[in-house]
């Protein structure tokens, strides 16, 4: 996909926003009685991310996603895109989403163009407790970004073709504390992008499938 035909396909926002495919939900394997996901909690912290595109050297849509540092936490290892908590001077999820992508892989929103597009729907992570604002912008081109050391093990830059609802899910069954789940998630680099991400992705790629394809459907 080139990136003039995303971004135009991105500038008429919708008030009713597309689903990411079911698959990529979460499901519990097990007989226990239980909601299907978790709701968001009363305690839930804000947080934000930035979905970017950004034109390649051939003019294809590309997204910027990190590998996290391995470490001793909930996320560890995991591929997500720039982002993370609110802080109190932030002015709502914009703010928070260009800070942390700043702080994380030096984007310098002034030089690379970008521009705001929209907002997906928020995504509750249950084992850390967020609810997170997904903020999708566009660079007017290709933006020069350093990895920091301290939070990021190396920046991806996947065609957003891998994300649009024709593109392949990979399922998984693990078990995540006693949660026994079964979920979909996309395969970049080798690595499998799967949980809020992963949605955050599918819904991306159904927002950019081809309005005139009438076998979509997500």
């Amino acid at each position: 996909m080139q990136f003039e035909e995303a971004a135009d396909r991105l500038v008429s926002w919708p008030s009713r926003l597309p689903e990411a495919p079911s698959a990529l939900m979460p499901v519990f394997t097990d007989d226990r009685l239980r909601p299907r996901f978790p709701p968001p909690t009363s305690t839930a912290r804000s947080a934000a991310v930035l979905a970017l595109l950004f034109p390649d050297r051939s003019g294809l849509a590309r997204i910027v996603l990190t590998e996290r540092l391995s470490y001793d936490g909930h996320h560890s290892g995991e591929v997500s895109l720039p982002g993370g908590k609110a802080e109190p001077a932030d002015a709502g999820p914009v703010e928070t989403a260009l800070r942390e992508a700043a702080e994380e892989i030096r984007l310098d929103a002034d030089a690379a163009g970008v521009t705001i597009a929209g907002t997906l729907d928020e995504v509750f992570i249950p084992v850390s407790d967020f609810r997170i604002t997904p903020i999708v912008a566009l660079a007017a081109r290709p933006p020069v970004l350093t990895p920091n050391p301290a939070e990021v093990a190396r920046i991806l830059e996947p065609r957003v073709t891998a994300f649009l609802p024709d593109a392949p899910v990979e399922m998984v069954e693990r078990v995540i504390r006693d949660w026994p789940l079964r979920y979909g998630g996309y395969r970049v680099d080798g690595l499998h992008v799967w949980g809020a991400t992963a949605r955050i992705l599918g819904q991306l790629g159904a927002m950019l499938a081809d309005p005139r394809d009438a076998d979509h459907e997500v």
